[in-house]
């Protein structure tokens, strides 16, 4: 592969204005659309040696036949004109977005005549105003139910409404208490109108002005004693507090902004979004984004917030992110122009709004969880895994056990390494195995002692006589039955082995197959560039294409090995930490454990002096001596 490409411009050619570029391939169409301050600073860094950009990028930049720029007159100008390429073209290039259009919202058809509420999905209504999104239906229902109570507006469809005013009849709901509008009969249009205003601007804010208003009327009405009215002030404001209740106050009441927490890996990325209007949550939605060129979080932000802001009419004044993009004030006056007035970009560093980051950012942790879980449970999205990975590997048989490998330690101390087990693209956690390296020199050497140990293991399939010696004669069913032996777990042997590491970790993993005489046992490297397998005795890895099915499985199985290791070593580093301080005379567990809670580690607690190992509670002067003499080796200055 020649090191420049062929369509790369001269430097000169490019101006250093603001603009979009686009890439192209050979059929014209748009593979990548980006946005940049300068045009020439971007676009140097797609043509830099092939051999130092990232695969993704490598990817795209060979698989593009030409390259194309609009020069614009403002920063802000390029932003926009970056969103409606990407919407027009949809780019393979782009983040790919796993849309959430299943979301719920509730809506307000204020074009209407007689505006009503509904629950639905379609975003694209006329006029409509819009609240949510909401986790599930029933909520919608739930709160819609409680608000009408309070804001007695229309739910009728409009085949009802129009019916009634025509015929002069209440519509059916109207009838049974469900809707209030004027085809119920009970007001005219502009008292609709006014009750329609009424519940948008307590949606909008959860506006305490109401309830304050309500509790005023009831008490007023009590006090004239017409408890008829007082009653139903008193019903009003119940379903008021009920939908208030729905939602915590998390932050200020005064407060309307929208959060967004981020979680991501190299392939994938996941974003929890809180809609806070008033102070309280008012909608959630999670999306799955698939990353096909590698970004920051920073650019990753820029991105979703084009996405989520790119058709909204709904924008709070402030906007609560992991990471400020780059053109954070671009970004600001872009949607102070859709808005109508300012708008503040800002990361969450302290008080409610970090607690709240923090709980968005768990979300988006556990929403990437999902989206990896269910890609990787799908049997169809399985079996092309391992279809995929058997190619890319030229192996004659897909892998339907593989174990992956990852060794870990402590500065070098405490070395352990984990075996994780796939089957049928499934993870088989029965049957994973730790181990702990006594003596090593690096993790070459720990990765040839673990993988000899295993493989000592592995077991020739079951003779065919003692399978039989299983079965009775039929000649004589009084003969003795002999057992055939059980096939240890451990024994199983796998069709492919994957090692954490690159072509040093590959090589010492192929000596222990040859030194155990395995010939029949495919070989594998997980390089840090997760889209290479290095293969025993390759100068060049295997590079698994970004829409591989393989590349996930991949990238699963070195996520669990990993997680497995650091699981394990914690918890040998625990029991020596215990082990270490049991040996103390005086120090029984709960001691102990108030120790390690006051100073959170070992080292801490040997670098402590008596009088500090004296503030714990339980530790008397004696024993804090005694504790300091154990773990610093030498005798303790006498206590005054």
């Amino acid at each position: 592969m020649a090191d420049v490409l062929p369509y790369k411009p001269r430097t000169g050619e490019i101006p250093t204005d603001p603009g979009v570029y686009r890439f192209r391939d050979a059929d014209g169409r748009v593979l990548y659309v980006g946005k940049a301050k300068n045009l020439r600073q971007r676009l140097s860094n797609y043509f830099a040696p092939l051999r130092t950009l990232h695969e993704r990028t490598r990817r795209m930049v060979t698989t593009a036949a030409s390259v194309e720029w609009t020069v614009v007159a403002t920063d802000v100008d390029s932003l926009q004109l970056e969103y409606m390429w990407i919407k027009e073209f949809d780019p393979p290039f782009n983040v790919r977005y796993k849309d959430d259009k299943s979301y719920p919202f509730m809506a307000i058809t204020l074009a209407d005549e007689a505006p009503r509420v509904i629950v639905t999905r379609n975003r694209k209504i006329p006029g409509a105003r819009y609240f949510g999104p909401y986790p599930k239906v029933w909520a919608v229902h739930d709160t819609i139910d409680l608000m009408i109570k309070a804001f007695p507006i229309r739910t009728c469809s409009d085949a009802s409404y129009k019916r009634a005013m025509q015929t002069g009849r209440p519509c059916f709901p109207g009838q049974i208490g469900k809707c209030g509008g004027p085809c119920s009969m009970t007001c005219t249009i502009e008292e609709h109108r006014a009750m329609v205003d009424d519940f948008v601007a307590f949606m909008a804010g959860g506006d305490e002005r109401f309830t304050k208003d309500l509790t005023k009327r009831m008490l007023a009405a009590s006090a004239a004693m017409d408890y008829e009215a007082a009653a139903k002030y008193r019903d009003k404001l119940a379903s008021i507090e009920a939908v208030l209740g729905k939602s915590a106050l998390v932050l200020p009441a005064d407060e309307d902004a929208d959060l967004f927490g981020l979680a991501e890996d190299e392939l994938s990325a996941a974003v929890h979004h809180f809609v806070i209007r008033g102070g309280r949550v008012r909608g959630v939605r999670s999306l799955a984004i698939d990353k096909e060129i590698d970004i920051s979080g920073a650019e990753l932000v820029d991105q979703v917030l084009q996405r989520v802001y790119g058709d909204a009419v709904d924008i709070p004044r402030r906007v609560l992110v992991p990471a400020l993009p780059d053109d954070a004030a671009e970004l600001e006056q872009w949607l102070r122009e859709r808005r109508g007035k300012r708008v503040e970009i800002a990361v969450a560093h302290r008080g409610q709004r970090a607690e709240l980051m923090r709980t968005a950012t768990l979300n988006a942790q556990q929403a990437l969880l999902r989206h990896k879980t269910r890609r990787t449970s799908d049997y169809v999205a399985r079996t092309q895994a391992l279809t995929d990975l058997q190619e890319a590997l030229g192996m004659s048989e897909a892998p339907l056990r593989i174990e992956c490998y990852d060794i870990s330690h402590l500065s070098g101390t405490n070395v352990v390494a984990s075996m994780v087990v796939f089957e049928d693209g499934l993870p088989r956690k029965d049957q994973y195995r730790s181990f702990n390296i006594a003596e090593t020199t690096d993790d070459t050497d720990s990765m040839y002692q673990v993988l000899m140990r295993r493989l000592a293991r592995v077991d020739e399939p079951v003779p065919a006589d003692a399978a039989d010696a299983a079965v009775p004669d039929a000649a004589d069913p009084d003969a003795e039955v002999v057992e055939a032996p059980k096939r240890r777990r451990f024994a199983y042997k796998p069709q492919l082995l994957l090692v954490d590491g690159g072509q040093p970790q590959v090589n010492a993993a192929a000596r222990a197959l040859r030194d155990s005489g395995r010939t029949d046992i495919a070989l594998a490297g997980i390089a840090k560039r997760l889209e290479e397998l290095w293969l025993p005795d390759d100068d060049f890895p295997v590079i698994l294409p970004r829409t591989s099915e393989a590349l996930y499985l991949v990238q699963r199985l070195r996520d669990e090995a990993h997680r497995f290791a650091i699981t394990h070593q914690r918890r040998r580093r625990r029991r020596d930490i215990t082990t270490i301080l049991s040996e103390i005379p005086g120090l029984g567990e709960s001691r102990i454990k108030a120790l390690l809670k006051h100073f959170g580690s070992v080292t801490a607690l040997r670098a402590a002096t008596p009088e500090q190992i004296r503030e714990v509670n339980g530790i008397g002067p004696a024993l804090a001596d005694g504790i300091h003499e154990h773990l610093s080796g030498r005798p303790a200055a006498p206590s005054r």
